[in-house]
C-alpha cells in the first residue's frame, strides 16, 4: 500500500488514537509517543491484510499504552503533579472528543488503578470496546477483562461522589458566610436564577416562607442563618439550627453545575428524625 495513502488513512484515525492514548496515560507528550509507535507498526505491517484499520490501531495504541504504564508501575509511581492537560487540538470536533468525560481530578483516579484495571475502564467505558476484545490485550478472559472494568469502575464513582460532595460543601459553606454577612451580590452568584425556597408545614410555623428566583431567595437569607451551622445531611452538605444541641430546622441544599437550584427548610420532627444528620 502506498505509504502516503497509508498516512492518510493513520490521520483519519489520529484523533480518536490520541484520545484514547491521552486517557489511558495522562499525558500529552506521552500520548503523542504511543501514536509515533503505533504509526511505525503499520508502516511495517501488511496493511492491505487489516480489515478494520480503526479497531487495529486502537489494539495496536492500546497495548503501546499498556506497556508504557507497566514500565511506569516498575520504575517509579508518577508524581500526581506530573499529570498534563489533554494535547492540544484543532478543531471544536477534535476538541469536544478530546474534552470529553477527561479532566485532571478524573486522571488523578485513574493513575491510581492498576494498568490492566484502567486499559479495561478506559476501553469499555468511554470508548464501547467489547471485553472480547480487550481480553487478549490484558491476557485475561473476557469475563476477568469484564470484572477489572468494573472495579475500576467503582473506584472512579467513589472519586467522583466524593469530589461532587466537596464541592457542594464548598457551595454551601461560601452561601452561609455570604448570609451571615449580608452580601446580598455574593448570594446572587452561588444561586440559580431559578432557585426555589421550599418549606414544610412546620418550618411555616417558625415564621419561614418560600420564594422562588435568586433575587428573592437571597433577599430572604441575607443578614440571616447567623445560627445554622454546617452540617452533612443524609451525607450531603447542607446546615442545621439546633436548640440545646436538638436540630430544629434542617437546610437541605440541591447543588447541580456549582450552583444551589434549591433549598429546602425542614423543621417536621418525625421527617429530620429519618435523616442522618452530623453537625460540622
Amino acid at each position: 500500500m502506498d505509504e502516503n495513502f497509508l498516512a492518510e488513512r493513520f490521520e483519519e484515525h489520529r484523533t480518536h488514537l490520541l484520545a484514547v492514548a491521552y486517557r489511558m496515560l495522562g499525558s500529552g507528550s506521552e500520548a503523542d509517543d504511543a501514536l509515533q509507535e503505533a504509526w511505525l507498526r503499520l508502516s511495517r505491517s501488511d496493511a492491505e491484510e487489516i480489515d478494520n484499520l480503526g479497531g487495529w490501531l486502537t489494539t495496536v495504541v492500546a497495548r503501546v499504552c499498556l506497556n508504557m504504564l507497566q514500565s511506569r508501575k516498575t520504575r517509579r509511581e508518577e508524581p500526581l503533579d506530573d499529570l498534563e492537560p489533554p494535547p492540544s487540538a484543532d478543531g471544536p470536533e477534535q476538541q469536544a472528543v478530546l474534552g470529553d468525560s477527561i479532566g485532571l481530578a478524573l486522571l488523578v483516579v485513574l493513575d491510581a488503578l492498576a494498568p490492566p484495571e484502567r486499559l479495561s475502564f478506559v476501553l469499555h467505558d468511554m470508548f464501547a470496546v467489547p471485553f472480547d476484545e480487550i481480553a487478549p490485550i490484558v491476557g485475561k478472559s473476557p469475563a476477568a477483562a469484564r470484572q477489572l472494568a468494573s472495579r475500576a469502575r467503582r473506584r472512579v464513582q467513589g472519586a467522583r461522589a466524593a469530589a461532587d460532595r466537596d464541592r457542594q460543601r464548598e457551595v454551601v459553606d461560601a452561601f452561609l458566610a455570604a448570609s451571615r454577612s449580608g452580601e446580598f451580590e455574593k448570594l446572587l452568584t452561588l444561586l440559580d436564577p431559578d432557585v426555589v425556597l421550599r418549606v414544610d408545614a412546620a418550618a411555616m410555623a417558625t415564621g419561614a416562607v418560600g420564594a422562588l428566583g435568586a433575587g428573592a431567595v437571597a433577599e430572604t437569607f441575607s443578614g440571616r442563618a447567623k445560627a445554622a451551622r454546617p452540617a452533612l445531611i443524609d451525607g450531603r452538605a447542607g446546615a442545621v439550627w439546633a436548640v440545646g444541641g436538638t436540630p430544629r430546622v434542617v437546610f437541605d441544599f440541591t447543588v447541580s453545575d456549582g450552583r444551589i437550584v434549591a433549598i429546602d427548610l425542614l423543621a417536621d420532627a418525625e421527617t429530620l428524625g429519618l435523616m442522618e444528620l452530623e453537625v460540622q
